[in-house]
C-alpha cells in the first residue's frame, strides 16, 4: 500500500470506531505524543515484541507471520503493549491526522527526503 492508502484506510477506520465526531488538530496531535511517550516508557520496561518470546528472536517465520492471521490472545501476549506496538500506535495516529487534512503524504514524505539528502 501507499502511505495515501494507508492514509485512507487509517481515517475510515477512526471515522468507523466514532473518532472524528468531535475531532480537534491540536488534540490529535496531543494524542500521537502520547503514544510515543507510551513508547518510551515500554521502553523504560524493557518491553520489546522481540523479547517477548524467545523462539522469537531465533525464529525468522514469527516475523513472517501476516498480521491480520494474529489471533486477539496471540497479539495481546507478544505485541500488545511493547515498543513497536506503541510507535505503530503514534504512526496509524499520524496518517489517521493527514487523512482529516487531505495531506497528500506520498508527495510530502517523498520530498522531504529528497531535501534531507541535500542538507
Amino acid at each position: 500500500m501507499t502511505l495515501n492508502e494507508l492514509r485512507d484506510k487509517a481515517y475510515k477506520i477512526a471515522e468507523d470506531h466514532g473518532f472524528h465526531e468531535d475531532w480537534d488538530f491540536g488534540r490529535a496531535l496531543r494524542q500521537t505524543v502520547c503514544e510515543l511517550a507510551f513508547a518510551m516508557e515500554s521502553d523504560r520496561k524493557g518491553d520489546w515484541a522481540i523479547n517477548r518470546t524467545t523462539h522469537a528472536e531465533n525464529n525468522p517465520v514469527f516475523w513472517s507471520i501476516k498480521p491480520e492471521l494474529f489471533g486477539k490472545d496471540y497479539y495481546e501476549e507478544y505485541v500488545k503493549g511493547t515498543v513497536e506496538e506503541e510507535i505503530a500506535d503514534a504512526v496509524i495516529r499520524l496518517l489517521d491526522l493527514a487523512g482529516a487534512c487531505g495531506i497528500d503524504l506520498d508527495w510530502h514524505v517523498k520530498a522531504k527526503m529528497a531535501y534531507n539528502e541535500k542538507r
